[in-house]
């Protein structure tokens, strides 16, 4: 007998939710079909371990077909069924859900966070491609006949007697002329491969060639022919679904290459699992990023159940974290109906939380267990650790006890012990331990030279965050001062207070002093002259730290832009007490030492790479005629 009816919409369920407005991408008909087949044979499986199913339970391998001739796509499997009365609830009722009665049903007996839900709203996806959906199914129970549903994507519907002889569902997809590119094997084989590659009961889709061993030729060699195997395109048990105590390094390091062939491997990895308060499992790596991390982004996927929901992890996975490759399994994550989108909940920021705890417990091991083996690594994972750091203030109390820096000589520090190593020498006359640090060494290399001579220690801080991060240890350390190296003359970077004489008098000063504001000319520098070093250089030109600091913030995305586009106040600190300042007072003319002072503080430019076009130009003309001179 046919029946024919109208599918009931509850108020909160509004039917053109259901079809194309409810999906922002057309391919998630597959995931969620094929997720439905999956969740049937789950239920099978479950009712025949709770004895409530005595039946043999058989193949349960989900077969994913299509016929281009026909237009056809068809998701079969061998899981629970239902009978019409069922289709009419779970299919025309929309407001149903399979995986909600079935779990109340069978809640003091089952795991119920194995169900996702049979049917549903996700069945309704099928139609962003298919003009017509045909439903043959026959349910587990003793008795109950087949049960066909027909539907055009509308409110009208048909049930009638199914062909189907075997337990299970069969759904075939009528596909829409504006939805052929689906029945192309190749885009098909995509999709699975993208949301289903790790889904707990096998998923069939067609055969693929493979060459096995057919006896031996005349000289004893094997001959080999080319047979056809089912193309089963999942894992059914994939690695963070196991216990870690079944895994090896070598396990971890395959699945690794399987996410991402073309990879180094992974520094190490952290194996998530947890059951309370939240369900959580997967694995995470530690990529090999050197400075590059802006590209690395969107890495971890996120799966429910196994089933692959996105690689838009940003409210699962702290910013800091983000950083990182591998899965994150949660049935706990909350999803939008669609499950395309996350939805920010409590249970998110547990889960946040408990991924940062994670990390920093195991990297704080693997400082305590093996420093030396963590010193090498600290190229890879210290941008991941300062930028915890600096954007995460439950991760930088951990992370202070083995965040890194290193000095120029390659010795490696906490920062506590870095600021013992350099107490006596680089306190100021405020009390304050003063860090002296270059972001390039090559190209700081007079101003290192310089710091060494007073035996002061100079560290490396080049990295894209670390502008963010020396501010951060400044804020997070009281009595601590970061200073780049060439940001003043030395004496002003690390200030004791300790008065040096001047071999000039003071009116030799004021005279040294106008000629050099003369010979530079631009009235946005300053320029003093400074009893220092006789071996010290004769001119320093500097930029203050506290600017330096905003440029370098610009070049990682922080910072006001105003420093891009002003002209710099350079800090022009000449030096009293060297022999070059005595030689341009002794000078014959004022054009002399006019030139000489130009020549001085070219000089200087040049060693901070200012120097360019026409001034670059200049200073090597008159460097030609001083020496020819």
């Amino acid at each position: 007998m046919t029946e024919k009816g109208t599918i009931s919409i509850h108020t909160e369920n509004i039917f053109p939710i259901i079809k194309k407005f409810l999906y922002s991408d057309h391919e998630i008909f597959l995931r969620e079909l094929v997720s439905n087949a999956v969740d049937a044979s789950q239920k099978i499986k479950q009712l025949a371990q709770l004895g409530e199913y005595n039946g043999e339970l058989g193949d349960l391998t989900i077969n994913v077909a299509f016929d281009k001739k026909k237009k056809t796509i068809t998701i079969s499997d061998n899981g629970i069924g239902m009978t019409a009365d069922e289709i009419k609830k779970y299919i025309n009722q929309i407001a149903f859900s399979g995986a909600a009665e079935f779990v109340e049903k069978y809640k003091d007996k089952a795991d119920n966070q194995q169900i996702i839900g049979h049917f549903g709203l996700g069945f309704y996806s099928a139609f962003m491609v298919a003009k017509k959906v045909e439903i043959d199914t026959l349910s587990y129970q003793e008795g109950v006949q087949a049960a066909k549903w027909i539907g055009k994507g509308d409110t009208d519907f048909e049930i009638k007697e199914g062909k189907r002889k075997t337990r299970g569902t069969t759904i075939t997809l009528f596909v829409a002329d504006d939805s052929e590119e689906f029945l192309e094997e190749s885009r098909l084989q995509s999709i699975l491969d993208k949301y289903s590659k790790f889904l707990p009961i096998k998923i069939k889709f067609g055969q693929k060639d493979k060459s096995v061993e057919d006896g031996k030729d005349k000289d004893g060699n094997p001959k080999y022919k080319t047979v056809k195997e089912d193309n089963i395109i999942n894992a059914v048990a994939p690695i963070w679904a196991k216990s870690p105590n079944d895994l090896k390094d070598e396990d971890y390091l395959s699945f690794y290459k399987t996410l991402y062939p073309f990879s180094e491997d992974p520094l190490f990895w952290i194996h998530l699992n947890v059951d309370y308060p939240f369900n959580l499992t997967g694995v995470l790596y530690f990529p090999k990023l050197k400075k590059d991390f802006d590209v690395q982004k969107n890495k971890i996927q996120l799966y429910s159940r196994q089933v692959f929901i996105t690689d838009e992890v940003k409210d699962v996975v702290p910013m800091f974290l983000q950083l990182l490759h591998g899965v994150i399994d949660s049935p706990d994550i909350p999803l939008n109906v669609s499950r395309s989108y996350l939805q920010s909940d409590s249970n998110v920021k547990k889960i946040n939380g408990y991924i940062t705890k994670k990390v920093a417990d195991r990297l704080g091991d693997l400082f305590k267990n093996d420093r030396e083996g963590y010193e090498k690594k600290w190229e890879d994972i210290g941008i991941f650790v300062k930028y915890g750091m600096i954007s995460e203030e439950k991760f930088d109390e951990k992370a202070k006890d083995f965040a890194l820096v290193k000095n120029l000589d390659g010795k490696f520090f906490t920062i506590e012990e870095y600021k013992k190593h350099i107490k006596i020498n680089q306190t100021n006359k405020d009390k304050d331990v003063v860090v002296l640090y270059t972001t390039d060494a090559a190209a700081q290399h007079g101003y290192i030279e310089t710091a060494k001579k007073r035996n002061y220690d100079v560290i490396e801080l080049g990295e894209p965050l670390d502008s963010h991060f020396i501010s951060h240890l400044e804020q997070k350390n009281e009595k601590l001062q970061l200073q780049r190296v060439d940001a003043d003359v030395i004496d002003k970077l690390i200030d004791k207070d300790e008065k040096k004489e001047s071999v000039l008098s003071e009116k030799e000063n004021e005279s040294l002093k106008k000629i050099f504001e003369k010979a530079i000319n631009n009235t946005n520098n300053t320029v003093t002259v400074q009893p220092m070093a006789a071996d010290d250089l004769p001119v320093t030109v500097t930029l203050p730290e506290f600017i330096r600091r905003m440029k370098d913030m610009q070049a990682t995305g922080g910072g006001p832009m105003m420093f891009g586009e002003m002209p710099l106040n350079l800090s022009v600190a000449v030096n009293a007490n060297h022999a070059v300042s005595r030689k341009i007072l002794k000078a014959d003319s004022n054009e002399d030492k006019e030139r000489l002072a130009k020549q001085a503080y070219d000089l200087a430019l040049l060693s901070q790479g200012m120097l360019t076009g026409k001034d670059l130009t200049d200073f090597i003309n008159r460097s030609v005629e001083l020496n020819l001179n």
